[in-house]
C-alpha cells in the first residue's frame, strides 16, 4: 500500500507561518490531484485545499487569503503554504493524491500543527 510522506508540522505561534511539503508516488503525480485535508481533535477530516492536475486551486472558506497550495512537478511534491495561522487552524494534516480513472487514492500520516502562544 503506497503511503505519502508528509512533513514541515511543528509548533507555531498565533500569525505564524508554515509550509509543509509532502511527497506524491509515481509517474501518475503530475495526472494527479493533490489535496490537504486535516483533522482536529473530536472532529472529522475535512478539505483544505486541492490543485488539479492542470494547476487549478479550491480552498476551504476558512483558510481562502492565508493558506496556498502549490505543486511541483519535477519534484513530485506538493505544498500548503500556511500563513497568518489561527488557533482554529491546529490539527493533523494529511496529504492526498488521487487520480480516479487509474484507481488512485493515496494518503499519508499525517503531520501534526500546533499553533499556540
Amino acid at each position: 500500500q503506497v503511503q505519502l510522506v508528509e512533513s514541515g508540522g511543528g509548533l507555531v505561534q498565533p500569525g505564524g507561518s508554515l509550509r509543509l511539503p509532502c511527497a506524491g508516488f509515481g509517474n501518475i503525480f503530475s495526472l494527479s490531484t493533490m489535496g490537504w485535508y486535516r483533522q482536529a481533535p473530536g472532529k472529522q477530516r475535512e478539505l483544505v485545499a486541492v490543485i488539479t492536475s492542470s494547476g487549478s486551486t479550491n480552498y476551504a472558506d476558512s483558510v481562502k487569503g492565508r493558506f496556498t497550495i502549490s505543486r511541483d512537478n519535477t519534484k513530485k511534491t506538493v505544498y500548503l503554504q500556511m500563513n497568518s495561522l489561527k488557533p482554529d487552524d491546529p490539527a493533523v494534516y494529511y496529504c492526498n493524491q488521487r487520480a480516479t480513472v487509474y484507481a488512485i487514492n493515496y494518503w499519508g500520516k499525517g503531520t501534526l500543527v500546533t499553533v499556540s502562544s
